[in-house]
Order: structure tokens, then C-alpha cells, then sequence
């Protein structure tokens, strides 16, 4: 498993060195990752995404890179869990809840642009 993930950290800081190595360095702002503590992404993934970090680097026309994760599935589910601690930080009670979060899709990122190549497997192809 560990050759075949790569870990948030490992992650974020792949991107920035594809950025700040490139014959064109950059500053690269990344969004979207901000809530995880922890996470491990597909490490193909995160080679071709290193690799479009890089390519983007070097187009004429480009400053600095905006770098924004949104969920494929517009839709999702999350549990929520609300925990009742005592004074000493154990969890005593607890109650599951679910609620379904409405992301917007990558229109809301992409308005204006007219040069979109857009690289994805169909769904469930990945």
C-alpha cells in the first residue's frame, strides 16, 4: 500500500517543488485540502498531476498557479459526529448524524476561461 499512495504532505509538497523547480518558477496556491489533517492520494494521480503543475509553469502567458481540489460528485454524503467529552478529553456520548453537502462543480472555477483540456477517465474509469 505505501508505494501505491502518497500522503497529504507528500502531496502538497510535490506540487509546490513541480512549481518552484520548473525552468519557470512559480508561486502555486493551494485550496481545497485545507480541512484534511490526513490523506493519502493515488500515486499515478499524483504523478500526472505533478506533471500538469510542471506544464503549466511553462506557458507564456501564466504568473502563478492556482491549484483548487473539489469533489468529482458534486453530491456527497458525510457522517457527522457529535462526540460529548468529560473534563478529561474521553468521549462519554456520541450521536451519528449524516447531511449531504452541495460542492459547486468546476464551472464555479473555470468561468472566463476559454482553454479547458480536460484530462479525466470517465467516472469509475480511474
Amino acid at each position: 500500500m505505501k508505494l501505491m499512495h502518497t500522503k497529504l504532505p507528500e502531496f502538497l509538497k510535490k506540487m509546490k517543488i513541480a512549481a518552484n523547480e520548473s525552468p519557470r518558477p512559480m508561486e502555486i496556491t493551494i485550496r481545497g485540502l485545507e480541512n484534511l489533517s490526513s490523506a493519502k492520494m493515488q500515486s499515478l494521480r499524483t504523478g500526472r498531476i505533478e506533471y500538469a503543475v510542471g506544464e503549466m509553469t511553462m506557458k507564456e502567458d501564466v504568473a502563478s498557479i492556482d491549484f483548487v481540489v473539489i469533489p468529482r460528485v458534486p453530491e456527497t454524503m458525510h457522517t457527522v459526529i457529535i462526540k460529548g467529552m468529560d473534563k478529561d478529553g474521553n468521549v462519554k456520548h456520541a450521536i451519528l448524524e449524516i447531511v449531504n453537502i452541495l460542492h459547486p462543480t468546476e464551472e464555479a472555477e473555470l468561468l472566463g476561461c476559454d482553454d479547458v483540456e480536460d484530462r479525466r477517465p470517465g467516472i469509475g474509469r480511474h
